[in-house]
C-alpha cells in the first residue's frame, strides 16, 4: 500500500503561492541512511516538485559530524537557495546558519530545534513532550489501580540532557501521574516508583545493557521507558534473556519495525511521529517564503510548528486516543 502521508503531499501545497520556476530549496539530514531521514527526502523531494522548485539533498556521514552539514549549508546559500531544511547534527551548525539567515534564506530546523534561537526561524517537529505524555497516560490506565506500585525504568538516550531526550522522558513521567520538578532536567523526580535512568544511545545494543543495569538495581521491574524503538527492542531482549513477562514497554518515533512490534507485542504502545510532513510542510513554508516573504508561524501555544503525533497500541484504554497497529502501518516509514 502507497503510504497515505505520500499520497497527501500534492494536497499540502495546493494552497501555497508557487514560487518561481528554478527558486532552489536544500534540504540537510544527519545521515542518509536512517530511514526516518530516508523519509523526510521523500517528503521534502515530492513537495519541492510540486510547488515548482529546484531540490538538492545534503548529509552528513554519521550524527554528530557537523563538518559536511556546514559545508551543505555554504552551497546551498553560494547557490541562491531560497530556504534551507535541516536537522541539525549539533549546535555547531548554528554560526554558518545564522549566516544563511543574513543572506536572506529562510532556515526550518526539522526534529530538533537549535539552542541558538538566531540559527533557525522556525522548527518544524513532533510535540515530543506529547509524545512522552501519550505513553505515559496509556501506561498508566493500563496498569490501572496497579500504578501505584509501579517500578519504572527508564532508558534515555545518554545523560546529556538533549531537548528531545528530556521532553520524551518527562512527558512520559508526567503522562503517568509522576511529578517531575524541573521539566528541563531528566531525572529531577523524587518518586520512588522510578527505578532510575540508563543511556541507552537510542540502540538495540545500548537498549539492552541499559536493561540489564536496571534489572541488577530491581529485577521487579514491571514498566520500561524507551527512548525510541531501538531501545525498545533491545530492553526486551534484555528482559527475554532474564526470563522476565508481563512487562510494560512503551516507546516513541513510529517507524515500520517500530509498528511491527506493537503488532508482536514486543511494544504495548509507541508515540508515532511524522518524519514526511515535518520536511513537506517544511518545503511548503519555504516556496511561500519565495513566492512573497511570508515567514512560518508557531503552532498556538508552542514555540514550533507542530507536524503531529499519535498513539499506536493494539491494547487501547478509555480517555487516551490512539490507532491502531493497522493503520499505524499505513503510516509508518521505514
Amino acid at each position: 500500500m502507497k503510504n497515505l502521508l505520500t499520497v497527501s503531499v500534492l494536497a499540502l501545497v495546493a494552497s501555497v503561492g508557487v514560487a518561481s520556476a528554478g527558486d532552489l530549496t536544500c534540504l540537510i539530514t544527519k545521515n542518509n541512511t536512517n530511514p526516518f531521514f530516508v523519509k523526510m527526502k521523500e517528503g521534502a523531494e515530492a513537495a519541492a516538485t510540486a510547488a515548482g522548485m529546484d531540490f538538492r539533498a545534503f548529509a552528513g556521514v554519521t550524527d554528530g559530524d557537523a563538518a559536511p552539514q556546514i559545508n551543505a549549508i555554504e552551497n546551498c546559500v553560494a547557490s541562491g537557495a531560497k530556504g534551507i531544511l535541516i536537522t541539525p547534527s549539533n549546535d555547531s551548525v548554528g554560526p554558518a546558519l545564522i549566516e544563511a539567515r543574513a543572506a536572506g534564506v529562510l532556515v526550518i530546523a526539522l526534529d530538533t530545534p537549535l539552542a541558538d534561537t538566531e540559527a533557525q526561524d522556525m522548527t518544524f517537529a513532533t510535540d515530543n513532550f506529547e509524545a512522552g505524555l501519550l505513553i505515559g497516560q496509556w501506561a498508566a490506565a493500563t496498569l490501572g489501580d496497579e500504578a501505584a506500585n509501579a517500578k519504572i525504568g527508564m532508558l534515555d538516550i545518554n545523560k546529556d540532557n538533549i531537548s528531545v531526550d528530556v521532553a520524551r522522558d518527562t512527558g512520559f513521567l508526567v503522562g503517568f501521574g509522576i511529578e517531575v520538578p524541573n521539566l528541563a532536567v531528566m531525572g529531577s523526580e523524587t518518586d520512588a516508583r522510578v527505578i532510575g535512568h540508563e543511556t541507552s544511545q537510542a540502540s538495540v545494543e545500548g537498549g539492552v545493557t541499559a536493561m540489564e543495569n536496571l534489572l541488577a538495581k530491581d529485577p521487579d521491574i514491571n514498566v520500561v521507558y524507551t527512548i525510541n524503538e531501538p531501545a525498545a527492542e533491545g530492553a526486551y531482549q534484555a528482559l527475554q534473556n532474564a526470563g522476565k513477562t508481563g512487562v510494560l514497554v512503551v516507546s516513541v518515533d513510529g517507524g515500520c519495525p517500530g509498528i511491527a512490534s506493537v503488532k508482536d507485542g514486543v511494544i504495548g504502545a509507541t508515540s508515532q511521529q511524522y518524519p514526511l510532513l515535518m520536511a513537506s510542510k517544511g518545503i511548503e513554508a519555504i516556496a511561500a517564503y519565495a513566492a512573497d516573504g511570508t515567514k512560518p508561524a508557531a503552532t498556538d501555544g508552542l514555540t514550533f510548528f507542530n507536524t503531529g503525533v499519535n498513539l499506536v497500541t493494539d491494547a487501547p484504554v478509555d480517555g487516551v486516543a490512539s490507532i491502531d497497529s493497522d493503520k499505524g502501518t499505513e503510516l509508518c516509514w521505514g
